[in-house]
């Protein structure tokens, strides 16, 4: 690893463990020529990818479901930790399923039931974007539909 104040590639661990809700080794390392001390994490790398609407197949990208959640809950009473821990879920929730492609759909699906989670604001939000909701009916409808599993927990 090389350190990003001197570019030194001689470093040594000083802590280890696990980050974003198991699926990262957090590793606190600390250089031994300038001796800053900086983090990496370590996450297996399965890679798959997206069947897109239009047809088209990308890799997986967890930086683009981060920004939507980051995205839906801007100025809500939710913590970096909270949308990184709903970003792993999303992550964890299609690597579990062990395919190598999956429907775009199913990410959208996976981000809105770790918003419902989160924050009922910010679940709307990423709805009315996802679902491309066009008139104030198709937000009666989803808030009607996020009241009844409410209830029925």
């Amino acid at each position: 690893m090389r350190c990003p104040y001197c570019a030194s590639d001689d470093d040594y661990v000083v802590d280890s463990r696990t980050a974003d809700g198991g699926v990262a080794v957090r590793r606190r390392r600390e250089c031994r020529v300038c001796r800053e001390r900086y983090s990496t994490y370590e996450r297996v790398e399965l890679s798959f990818c997206v069947r897109k609407r239009d047809g088209t197949l990308e890799e997986f990208c967890r930086n683009k479901v981060l920004a939507g959640i980051d995205k839906a809950t801007k100025n809500l009473e939710v913590s970096a930790v909270d949308v990184q821990d709903a970003t792993a879920k999303v992550e964890e929730g299609l690597r579990a399923l062990g395919q190598r492609e999956v429907a775009s759909d199913l990410v959208g699906n996976e981000v809105l039931n770790a918003l419902k989670d989160l924050n009922e604001v910010a679940y709307v939000r990423f709805a009315s974007v996802y679902k491309n909701f066009t008139s104030s009916e198709d937000f009666r409808r989803e808030l009607a539909g996020l009241e009844k599993t409410e209830h029925a927990s």
